[in-house]
């Protein structure tokens, strides 16, 4: 087991597959003319399969999935086809774009759930946000895996003078159908012109949504990222990730692999563990997992707190979002 200072468990591994996204949405890809990581410079299909089985060896009991895009990797089937054989619970995160090519390997895989991230329900400002035209794919895409019985959560990152104003729509949606969304309270990463003024907090959110509908609480699992509810008769739920008003940490038990090899045990932390180039060189890879979960940091890898109304993006050492993975 996987145990770090503060007697947190990790048990839950996120593996970007690529850096690279045929999406170009402002806040998770800083600049128009973003370099993708070379090929030979990103973990190979069995690279990632050895590496999982060592942190399944760790007691990972959970691998999802994430990029980028990850289904724009050629070799996104084999990858799902190796990790499918672990003993772990596979789940995937996507724009969506491209799942009803994948959606019979991903039933294959025995994935059952998977996070789809659309930020608004308007065409239009899909391709404002996105700077691409695939609203309809997404929404067809979604759809496609409702109707062969997925578990589908919408990841919906809320920045105010952008999508605010659709958070009752967002609900709206859970009345018929059983979408489960999650509203994202922005986060900063290099690039993505974060300001903390943009920010809509869980209080805020909550406050919004109670004007047009009545809900109720979920219960909770002690790792869970977001604060759940329903409203009564509705198929669907929603809920609130709330990073940066009130976070989490004291439940965290992830960790995340980057698609060139680097661990990091926070989304936020500054270090960085280099398992690729171990891995390569022959050289043990345990202990350096090991040393890299029990040099975590507390809360928010040591880099901010919650008085975030004084935080300036520019004091956050860390990559973009895009090349650390979702």
């Amino acid at each position: 087991m996987l145990v770090d200072q503060h007697n947190r468990t990790h048990d839950y591994l996120r593996i970007s597959l690529t850096d690279n996204c045929n999406l170009r949405c402002f806040y998770c890809m800083p600049e128009e003319d973003y370099v993708f990581t070379p090929a030979k410079q990103l973990m190979q299909a069995t690279e990632i399969e050895e590496l999982a089985k060592i942190f399944v060896s760790l007691g990972v009991k959970k691998i999802r999935l994430t990029g980028g895009e990850p289904l724009v990797r050629k070799d996104a089937t084999a990858i799902l086809q190796a990790l499918a054989k672990l003993p772990v619970a596979l789940t995937l995160t996507t724009n969506g774009t491209r799942l009803h090519k994948f959606v019979q390997v991903l039933e294959d895989a025995g994935v059952r759930s998977i996070n789809i991230s659309l930020d608004t329900l308007l065409a239009d400002k899909f391709l404002f946000i996105t700077r691409q035209n695939h609203f309809n794919t997404v929404k067809q895409n979604i759809a496609l895996l409702l109707n062969r019985g997925f578990h589908v959560k919408i990841n919906v990152v809320v920045m105010k003078g952008l999508n605010e104003d659709e958070l009752t729509d967002f609900v709206e949606w859970t009345k018929l159908e059983p979408v489960h969304i999650r509203f994202i309270e922005f986060m900063p990463f290099t690039g993505n012109r974060w300001t903390n003024n943009k920010v809509v907090t869980w209080q805020e959110m909550m406050h919004t949504i109670e004007k047009t509908y009545a809900f109720t609480a979920l219960p909770g699992k002690p790792h869970d990222t977001a604060k759940a509810y329903q409203v009564p008769g509705h198929a669907g739920s929603f809920a609130v990730i709330s990073t940066m008003s009130a976070p989490f940490c004291g439940g965290c038990n992830r960790m995340r692999l980057t698609a060139d090899g680097k661990m990091k045990n926070c989304l936020f932390s500054k270090e960085e563990t280099d398992l690729l180039t171990a891995l390569r060189n022959g050289e043990p890879v345990v202990p350096l997992v090991q040393q890299s979960i029990w040099g975590k940091a507390k809360e928010l890898g040591g880099q901010f707190n919650t008085d975030f109304e004084h935080l300036y993006a520019n004091t956050i050492q860390n990559r973009s979002m895009i090349t650390i993975g979702g």
